[in-house]
């Protein structure tokens, strides 16, 4: 799966996909939210959690390093090919 098609679907379908085809990598808290990092093969997805409201609040993919930077020092990217 490639970046395009993943940004393409809906809110839904977005995160369906990373739960069946995602791979953990690491989890953050920024303010109310838990923020949670996912490997999907081409590029990274993250999942905006709201504790508060025990539902899942965003979807994103990105295959950008700024927006990596939160999580370098919490994960070893290197196994990634």
């Amino acid at each position: 799966m490639e970046l395009y098609d993943f940004n393409r679907g809906n809110y839904n379908q977005r995160a369906e996909m990373v739960w069946n085809k995602g791979e953990f990598l690491a989890a953050r808290i920024s303010g109310n939210y838990t923020l949670c990092l996912y490997h999907m093969g081409n590029f990274f997805a993250e999942i905006w959690y709201r504790v508060a409201d025990n539902e899942v609040q965003g979807v994103r993919g990105f295959n950008s390093i700024i927006c990596l930077e939160p999580y370098l020092n919490m994960v070893d990217l290197s196994d990634i090919t």
